[in-house]
């Protein structure tokens, strides 16, 4: 169903604040906190004692206390105390590899012992003072794989997001996909077109006009486990486009990080990374709280269609021109997850 030997956006620093935090990741029920140095720890949300979770406890001295009866855990895996007891004999807890990287928290819910961090993707606008970031987080009812095929196929904006950033030259420009590797990119290219409402506000947003034909692009770009970033913008018309110069466009990328949580729900990481008026904290909370709307009317369609499909589990559903960024998206994940399930069956490293 999803890959678990990969590095997946378990939270942000902010959620692990003075306490645990506890998140189901590809089906394995984990507790989130700081340890003594502050570094990060994600224990299976289970207390050796009763069953607790362990997330509904504390953190003191770094240690994660079970809210029920008190015993104490390491960020080892291992007891360390519990009240009135000898924890010698009380049996450690499975520990999963946790880095705090670009802004985010990441786990590897598969083998510890093939947690290279180095696979974590790199994210230039991440660390980079030459690019702002303003995001969020949705909890969403579908397959991870819905929303993967929500973005590599835009052409839903026409519809779904009519009001901020569809406009019909969407459908009337053919996609273009290609494979290379473990990488699918789908790309589309709008020309002498009107700026919808979004892409108009950020026009004026790098104090560029509003009201002139534009050119407009959509590169997405999948990558495994279940990353898309989409490169995004509007530059005025017979400027470049796309190569346009920064004085004559606003472009951004969409960061959308797809954490499954079951077969039927995720965990959606969201945001918006720009290169133009990086200082304007005011644009990037307008651009965030715009962002925010528009994939509220993605998660309202994706767990409709869920429960659609659901419903008729034997109904096939179509493989169209539009859709091969997401259908290639999908034969990437298969083929890496029969190559995990074959490693494990014969007993070798992924």
């Amino acid at each position: 169903m999803f890959l678990k030997n990969a590095w997946y956006v378990a939270c942000t620093p902010d959620e692990i604040a003075g306490k645990p935090l506890g998140r189901m990741i590809c089906g394995e029920r984990m507790v989130f906190y700081r340890a003594a140095d502050g570094a990060v720890a994600a224990l299976e949300d289970f207390c050796p004692h009763r069953g607790a979770p362990l997330s509904l406890g504390s953190v003191r001295d770094g240690q994660l206390v079970c809210g029920y009866h008190g015993l104490t855990m390491g960020a080892n895996g291992k007891c360390v105390s519990m009240p009135c007891q000898r924890v010698g004999g009380i049996p450690s807890v499975r520990v999963f590899p946790a880095v705090e990287r670009y802004g985010f928290i990441w786990v590897w819910p598969g083998d510890a012992a093939l947690a290279d961090p180095a696979k974590i993707h790199h994210l230039e606008w991440a660390h980079n003072p030459a690019w702002a970031y303003g995001g969020g987080l949705y909890h969403i009812a579908c397959d991870y794989r819905l929303m993967i095929d929500n973005l590599m196929d835009l052409t839903h904006e026409t519809y779904v997001h009519a009001s901020s950033i569809g406009q019909p030259e969407i459908e009337e420009a053919p996609p273009a996909t290609k494979v290379d590797g473990d990488t699918v990119t789908t790309s589309r290219f709008m020309h002498n077109i009107v700026p919808p409402p979004f892409w108009a506000a950020a026009l004026r947003g790098n104090g560029l006009a509003d009201d002139v034909p534009c050119d407009r692009w959509q590169i997405c770009h999948f990558t495994p486990p279940s990353h898309v970033m989409i490169e995004v913008g509007v530059a005025h018309a017979g400027k470049g486009g796309y190569e346009a110069d920064a004085r004559d466009k606003a472009s951004s990328i969409v960061v959308d990080f797809i954490t499954p949580e079951s077969e039927t729900s995720i965990w959606y990481f969201w945001g918006m990374a720009r290169n133009f008026a990086v200082h304007d904290t005011a644009l990037t909370d307008t651009i965030r709280t715009g962002q925010g709307k528009i994939f509220a009317e993605d998660l309202g369609m994706l767990e409709a269609q869920q429960r659609n499909l659901l419903t008729w589990p034997e109904r096939p559903l179509l493989k169209l021109n539009i859709d091969a960024g997401g259908v290639q998206s999908r034969r990437v994940i298969e083929r890496l997850i029969e190559k995990e399930r074959q490693a494990a069956d014969a007993g070798v490293p992924a």
